[in-house]
């Protein structure tokens, strides 16, 4: 698609000719004799670059840049004058100009300087072009679930993510805390700064305490330099601190004091450093009890807590899995790059029956294993983990019996390795002799 020239000046014979150059440099062109009609212009379609004369029947040039830049960020703009002055320049450049030029001095210019203008739109387009898509992708709407709990808990999550209030994301591991903590900060005023996350449990207390607040060079042996912590990364953003529960007591101290001052000292400085920071935290613990036992702080707990939101575990929302699964199996294919596949009501029955401890996690792993075994257009029950299987199996009392499962899942899997017992055997999860035996007993 050719990049997009918008000239916006009221003599009829200059507009023309200079979109007649501009035409012939590949250059979609479009013309307005006034800023009204220009800024509808600019309203219906995505402009790279807007050359504008000073002088115009219903608007100043110069002040029109600014409107311009307000509304539509990433066009860039060319002054155009047929009598140059230096406050007019020095006017436009701060109202957001690529460039100020006077017009018949500088027709040799134009051309080279439109291309470095569009260049420069471009990139901004391209920018927040790909803002815009990760704000889609981790928007509400792309929570999937109609059941009530988890309509509940994106409903509250809407009503505080414009808020700057400290939200407390709890439920058992793998609900989708951190989906929920990208789209909070995405339909926060914060979208365009920073969304840092870090899983507390994952770090000892002084990497952990490091990569939070940073350090001064010299704090200990190997900091040559200072270094940035996680609240100066995450500054006018969000800072996502996943399984809060396991934070040691001592950091938990510094992080109440970041939440009620703004402010935290470095490692090894003797200054606090100011922020402007969201703190979103997440854990599948009781924080609660767990700060009666002694692990966590009661006062950092309620601190947190100002707005909690509790994620509904899956099997609470069993009708939601169909939607999940049908989801997930698109990914996974076009992922790895097979054909569509279906969900056959069997396989949908089975997923629905199973009691999915790690949850929304655990179906996105079933799903994609499924995907990668079978070879055909429809996911069936035998493409399922045995465990998925016979629990599903026990649980709707369901008209298989569990060696057929078996059987059935074990050839699935010969086929798959292309009847390599070796390998079967590593992706079933037992040992060589056990697949012999199997194999002896079923006949396969």
């Amino acid at each position: 698609m050719p990049n997009t020239v918008l000239i916006i000046d009221d003599e009829p014979k200059l507009r023309q000719l200079m979109a007649r150059i501009l035409s012939l440099e590949d250059y979609k062109v479009l013309e307005a004799d006034d800023a009204h009609s220009g800024l509808r212009l600019l309203e219906d379609q995505e402009i790279q670059l807007v050359i504008c004369d000073v002088k115009l029947p219903d608007a100043n040039g110069v002040d029109l840049t600014a409107q311009i830049k307000q509304r539509y960020p990433a066009t860039e703009i060319i002054v155009l004058t047929a009598y140059g002055t230096i406050a007019d320049g020095v006017k436009a450049m701060k109202n957001g100009a690529f460039d100020y030029i006077t017009k018949g001095d500088d027709n040799d210019k134009i051309i080279p300087l439109v291309s470095r203008a569009i260049v420069k739109a471009n990139l901004q387009f391209r920018i927040k072009h790909l803002e815009e898509k990760v704000q889609r992708r981790y928007a509400f709407d792309k929570i999937l679930g109609q059941s009530p709990v988890i309509q509940q808990a994106i409903e509250l999550a809407r009503r505080v993510a414009v808020t700057d209030t400290t939200v407390l994301l709890t439920g058992e591991t793998g609900t989708g805390k951190e989906v929920f903590a990208q789209a909070i900060h995405q339909e926060s005023p914060r979208r365009t700064f920073p969304f840092v996350a870090v899983n507390c449990s994952a770090l000892g207390k002084d990497l952990l305490e490091s990569e939070l607040f940073g350090y001064r060079a010299g704090a200990f042996t190997g900091a040559t330099r200072d270094k940035k912590g996680l609240f100066d990364e995450a500054h006018k953003g969000t800072l996502f601190l996943d399984e809060i529960g396991d934070m040691p007591l001592d950091l938990q101290a510094k992080l109440l004091r970041v939440l009620e001052t703004q402010e935290f000292t470095r490692v090894g400085d003797t200054k606090p450093t100011k922020v402007d920071v969201r703190v979103v935290a997440a854990t599948n613990k009781y924080l609660e009890q767990e700060a009666g036992g002694g692990q966590f702080r009661l006062d950092l707990f309620y601190r947190l807590s100002v707005f909690s939101i509790e994620l509904p575990p899956l099997r609470m929302r069993p009708q939601d899995i169909p939607l999940l699964a049908e989801q997930f199996a698109r990914q996974d294919t076009a992922k790895i790059g097979k054909k569509p596949m279906s969900l056959t009501t069997e396989v949908l029955a089975v997923l629905m029956g199973y009691s999915w401890k790690g949850n929304i996690r655990e179906l996105k792993n079933v799903i994609e294993r499924a995907v990668i075994l079978n070879d055909g257009p429809q996911l069936l029950p035998e493409h399922l983990p045995l465990d998925v299987q016979s629990s599903a199996t026990l649980t709707n009392g369901r008209a298989f019996d569990l060696a057929q499962v078996e059987k059935k899942h074990i050839a699935q899997i010969l086929r798959h390795t292309n009847g390599n017992k070796t390998e079967t055997a590593r992706l079933l999860g037992i040992g060589l002799s056990t697949l012999y035996r199997k194999v002896d007993q079923y006949g396969l």
